[in-house]
């Protein structure tokens, strides 16, 4: 069986991983996070208290003193320390804590893209005061603060809400105002830098798509050439550097969002995630995002890149945004032309413009490395240290695997024509980067390129350089976007909507390798890379374009407006419909002004939690007030005020259930809306009433969806919606019926995943009602 590129970076990433979760040991001892809920009000004081827990624990305030090694206290209430397995089971029995959990290791999950929206730089954006005044936080790795794309020529002092500060060894400014960074194992890799500075380029990446300053001839070696930016180039940036080489630390990310919120940003921007499915309070994305949501602050978060496979979405809390990623109108190719005249379209980023017309072309299969024991079976796939380097340096290799292409610079190649029969479609709505002329064709092309060489003595060809071309079937939601079902609560779609996440032309760290090897030498400012890491920011930042004309709105009614006004996709491109692009491709122009809002408040979620099986002393701990469950202690949650409709079937029952929501008007004051459906003849949407009728700004009215149908068995999805309309507005809430088993998914947990599973650490410790994993 073929052995791809990426089998051999899972294999790294494994042995990587093992490296990272030794690297968190301590002696026997390991970083757990205590999570507390939120802060007390009585004054009592938090470290104390922390310090308190832990030498009661541990025997003594030397030994707490030790362990500590963050207490978490601005936003709210928790402490990470190093603790052995018993020491956090003592602690997750304390009085106040809500769950104790190992300190696992989250991945990272990258011009064109906002005009393709509809959002073009010629645009009335607002006032640049009212975008100045808006904070956006990246909790990645970092920032390049050199970046033409943070300059702060022309921008004022930080608003006077702005609480945060810059690391004495980093340099901030008028945009980029905050840089903070934390490791809570104190393991550096020999690349990182102890500082907010970017060495990965992620963070540099996903900072300027957000809210980057408009720089004209931004380009990769001249591909995707023209003006980079973000949604709101007047916008503040604050980085909280979280994630280094080895990947994002649970404790470090509790730790950015705990200042984050303190420090007064109006949007966080959080591009990674758990590779298996976590509860809510085991979650630190999701823990940090309800607090953010408590302040008024939405978080916007990638869906991941576990896609296709069902039920992979990640973040998928329902207070945050989750974000799903599409291609736009540009596609990028390298094309091979053999001597025989023949042209095979290739798929790459290819930087490199070969001087000449001709080069010698050689099959991996036709120069194994036999002193090395290769063989022709083994050799065609050009794996490191399979190729007789006398017969292909100076060279083209065609290969039959998909690699980085340090298998063909280690014996001296000029260059490399792919193809993989693992991901002979996968791969070919984006493209990768390489540090060598090479290119990605398909299974066809590469067995005309094989049948031309074996049908001469001189076997000659090229690989043209890399060019742009228009994608007219976008947007598409890519392959690599991670899919719904929500894995824990089926009944609230996930993700959210989609945005641009497919080569992505945006700044980069100098410091970071430009291409998919990671020891490429060369240095770039601006990269074109691709993942719902570059979504994400795309929707932070239009969010944030939408809180600079809607100051108050809270973070629901923000993301109700993203959602309500996006455009919509054509299944027909994409099998797995809301399921892979929720509510639609954002359209940030349209989302300030929505016409009607579905907004929620804690009290709503708190609401949710309890039907999800949390109980009032868990959720007083969460909430800090007197929260309480009443009523029905588990149940739906179809009547969390939420823009989209998701009703879950178990296989083989009746389609049936209930929807309450509640709009507020947000538009002129005398408003009418007429409700329209959309639906197939296998299911019956009724809607009570069919109008609402406004008489004032802010005033709410709500209506009943209920949606009825046979029985059904072995349904993936049955697509429709729900608009609200008033000649005007078209405030429209995608509607999904689905059928699952009985019980648990089983690709809940990773059970059926490919990703590896132990990077969770050990066991979770949780009491007081939270609810375990299936």
């Amino acid at each position: 069986m073929a052995k791809s590129w990426f089998i051999s970076c899972l294999l790294f990433s494994l042995l990587v991983a093992l490296l990272a979760v030794h690297s968190h040991c301590y002696g026997d001892k390991k970083v757990h996070v205590v999570y507390m809920g939120e802060k007390a009000k009585d004054g009592l004081s938090i470290s104390s208290l922390h310090h308190t827990m832990l030498s009661t624990v541990l025997g003594s305030p030397g030994a707490a003193e030790e362990s500590l090694v963050y207490s978490y206290s601005r936003s709210f209430n928790g402490f990470a320390a190093k603790l052995s397995d018993e020491e956090a089971a003592s602690l997750a029995e304390m009085e106040g804590v809500v769950s104790v959990l190992p300190n696992r290791i989250l991945k990272l999950h990258t011009t064109r893209s906002w005009d393709f929206m509809g959002f073009p730089s010629n645009v009335s954006l607002g006032a640049p005061e009212a975008q100045g005044d808006i904070i956006v936080a990246l909790l990645d790795t970092g920032a390049w603060p050199e970046a033409d794309s943070f300059s702060d020529q022309g921008f004022g002092p930080p608003p006077p809400k702005w609480k945060g500060t810059c690391a004495a060894n980093f340099t901030c400014n008028n945009k980029l105002i905050g840089a903070r960074f934390y490791n809570s194992d104190n393991s550096y890799a020999p690349t990182d830098i102890k500082s907010p500075r970017d060495t990965e380029g992620h963070g540099t990446h996903t900072a300027s798509t957000a809210a980057g300053r408009v720089v004209s001839g931004a380009s990769f070696y001249g591909l995707g050439v023209g003006v980079a930016r973000g949604a709101v180039p007047e916008a503040r940036i604050a980085v909280y550097k979280v994630c280094w080489a080895y990947g994002c630390a649970l404790a470090d990310i509790l730790a950015g969002f705990d200042d984050a919120i303190a420090d007064g940003v109006d949007v966080i921007s959080v591009s990674l995630g758990s590779e298996f499915p976590l509860q809510y309070f085991e979650d630190p994305i999701a823990i940090g995002s309800f607090h953010a949501m408590k302040r008024g602050i939405l978080t916007s978060n990638s869906a991941g890149n576990s896609g296709p496979l069902p039920f992979s979405v990640s973040n998928y809390a329902p207070w945050s945004l989750t974000v799903a990623a599409s291609t736009i109108d540009r596609k990028f190719v390298a094309d091979v032309q053999l001597g025989n005249g023949i042209t095979l379209q290739g798929y790459s980023i290819n930087s490199f413009a070969l001087v000449g017309t001709s080069y010698s072309l050689i099959y991996g299969g036709d120069a194994p490395n036999v002193s090395a024991g290769a063989t022709p079976i083994v050799s065609r796939y050009c794996f490191p240290g399979t190729l007789n380097e006398n017969k292909v340096k100076g060279k083209i290799v065609v290969c039959d695997a998909l690699f980085d292409g340090s298998n063909i610079m280690e014996v001296n190649g000029l260059g490399t024509i792919m193809s993989d029969l693992e991901y002979s479609t996968v791969f070919f709505d984006f493209s990768f980067s390489y540090p060598l002329p090479a290119t990605l064709v398909s299974l066809e092309d590469a067995a005309k390129a094989l049948a031309y060489i074996q049908s001469t003595e001189n076997p000659i060809g090229t690989i043209i350089a890399g060019e742009a071309y228009r994608d007219v079937s976008a947007p598409r939601v890519v392959s690599f976007s991670s899919r719904g079902p929500n894995p824990i609560n089926p009944d609230v779609l996930k993700p959210d909507l989609t945005a641009p996440g497919v080569d992505i032309l945006a700044a980069w760290s100098p410091l970071a390798p430009p291409s998919i090897y990671e020891k490429d030498t060369r240095s770039v400012k601006y990269n074109i890379i691709s993942g719902t890491s570059m979504s994400c920011p795309h929707a932070s930042g239009a969010a944030a374009y939408v809180k600079s004309f809607r100051p108050t709105w809270s973070p629901a009614a923000v993301k109700s407006a993203l959602m309500t006004t996006a455009y919509v996709m054509d299944p027909r491109k994409n099998e797995d419909a809301e399921f892979a692009y929720g509510a639609g491709h954002i359209n940030p122009l349209k989302a300030v002004n929505p016409g009607l809002v579905y907004n929620a408040s804690q009290q709503d979620y708190v609401d949710f939690l309890c039907k999800q099986g949390y109980n009032t002393t868990t959720l007083r701990l969460v909430t800090g007030d007197s929260s309480s469950c009443t009523g029905n202690a588990t149940g739906k949650g179809w009547d969390l005020n939420y823009p989209s409709f998701a009703l879950s079937v178990s296989d083989g029952q009746q389609v049936m259930g209930t929807f309450y929501r509640t709009v507020t008007n947000v538009g002129p004051g005398n408003s009418t809306y007429y409700v329209t459906v959309s639906a197939p003849s296998s299911i019956k949407v009724k809607v009570e009433p069919t109008v609402l009728a406004f008489s004032s700004t802010g005033e709410n009215k709500s209506y009943r969806v209920t949606v009825t149908g046979g029985v059904i068995s072995q349904v993936p999805i049955i697509s429709g919606d729900i608009t609200w309309k008033d000649g005007v507005h078209n405030v429209r809430s995608p509607l999904a019926v689905y059928t699952v088993l009985p019980g648990p998914s089983p690709y809940v947990g990773g059970i059926m995943s490919t990703k590896p599973r132990f990077f969770e650490g050990s066991s979770v410790y949780h009491k007081n009602g939270i609810l375990g994993r299936d």
